[in-house]
């Protein structure tokens, strides 16, 4: 047992003696090997269950691993004046959450991680649209090459478009909007707050969609459902943590791990091999997101 607090206390101390930015990307890195093991986890229930009933136990999962943080603060950090705010990006988020986990159970993983990474073109737009932040022609050139790495996947009139990929395509669009709410309450909502309702309003929205579709399943299968909850849960807390260590700037090119583990898993456990298309077009538009948060972030520094 000693040894075992040596250890503990060793590793922390290692942890915090490095730099923010260190600390920052290696928390990015968990936290795209934490997303794809969850991916790829919902990808093998699905043929078993319908993704409706494990997005609700991933919800339900996600919350009880969220729970002692409440217990810890009493429930305070639930203490809000933007509660219709809070439903409403729920609403969204469960929605795309549905079409995401029902593209997992028909689309190849690359793929579908691929054309996730168009959520922030998306967001892009919304911001200019919503917002009303300005937007110069290298802006509007990154979010055109994003989009234009979104039909070199797709190639619309080519071949013919599958159900999967257009799900995640509305799945990243409805996530911007969801982004640019979160992006307003963080004004005066702090981020444990605006978490804590997230796993609430998704576990009590999940129910009737999960109703609607409800299989009996053994203990192996929540088992498996446990890790879902597990594996989403430390990627979100991971991610969050990330950007609280450093700028998003320094940890985004690394979110392209995803695609990396992602494919691994679909060749290993589902023989899916992603073609040249899929890789071509998730690095325009990774690249394209990238550009758009660097540009951002050079904005900040100069308007400061």
């Amino acid at each position: 047992m000693t040894n075992q607090i040596y250890l503990v206390q060793a590793a922390s101390a290692f942890w915090k003696n490095q730099k923010p930015v260190i600390r920052g990307i290696a928390l990015m890195c968990l936290s795209t090997i934490a997303f794809s093991i969850m991916h790829g986890l919902v990808r093998f229930v699905s043929e078993v269950l319908h993704p409706f009933q494990i997005a609700f136990f991933r919800n339900i999962f996600g919350f009880v691993f969220l729970l002692p943080l409440l217990l810890r603060s009493r429930f305070a950090i639930l203490r809000t004046n933007q509660i219709s705010l809070h439903v409403l990006r729920s609403v969204i988020n469960i929605a795309a959450m549905l079409m995401f986990f029902m593209a997992l159970s028909m689309t190849p993983l690359a793929k579908t991680t691929a054309l996730s990474f168009t959520a922030p073109i998306f967001m892009a737009v919304l911001s200019f649209l919503v917002l009303g932040e300005r937007f110069r022609i290298y802006r509007w050139g990154a979010i055109l090459s994003g989009f234009l790495g979104m039909l070199i996947i797709l190639r619309p009139g080519i071949i013919s478009m599958d159900t999967g990929a257009l799900l995640v395509a509305t799945s990243a669009a409805l996530w911007a909007v969801a982004m640019i709410i979160i992006k307003i309450q963080s004004r005066t909502e702090s981020t444990v707050t605006i978490v804590a309702y997230m796993g609430i309003f998704l576990g009590v929205f999940s129910i009737v969609p999960a109703m609607w579709v409800w299989e009996p399943f053994g203990l192996q299968t929540l088992g498996w459902m446990v890790l879902i909850g597990l594996s989403g849960t430390v990627a979100q807390m991971a991610i969050s943590q990330s950007l609280k260590e450093t700028d998003a700037t320094a940890t985004m090119p690394f979110d392209f791990l995803k695609l990396i583990w992602t494919a691994m898993i679909g060749a290993w456990f589902f023989s899916e091999i992603p073609d040249v298309f899929t890789w071509i077009g998730a690095t325009v538009i990774f690249l394209s997101g990238f550009f758009i948060a660097l540009r951002e972030r050079r904005i900040g520094i100069s308007s400061s």
